[in-house]
């Protein structure tokens, strides 16, 4: 790809993967399994993006700043996907799409 976009993602996905086996989780439960069961799952990703944006390259770890920001981003896109599928259920409708080419 033009601008390494297959190497960074590959970064990110190695990272989402280690973040699973470390101080993230409770036995089988996930923290973020617990924030969204109270229903603030996005609005805490979305803080969380704000958090490591704002802090970009403050402590010198610019890098790791951009790949948690993008993690955030990721299970942001998840948690607002299934609050669509949700009101989508409740209105009736059978479906979401997004147009990527608007």
């Amino acid at each position: 790809m033009k601008y390494s976009e297959d190497e960074i993602l590959k970064e990110v996905s190695d990272y989402i993967s280690q973040t699973y086996k470390g101080h993230y989780s409770a036995g089988n439960v996930q923290t973020l399994d617990l924030i969204d069961s109270v229903g603030d799952a996005e609005a805490f990703c979305r803080s969380n993006i704000l958090k490591y944006a704002s802090r970009y390259d403050r402590k010198g770890t610019a890098r790791k700043d951009i790949i948690k920001i993008i993690h955030y981003a990721v299970l942001l896109c998840h948690f607002n996907d299934k609050a669509a599928a949700a009101m989508a259920s409740d209105t009736g409708s059978t479906a979401f799409t997004v147009d990527y080419d608007k």
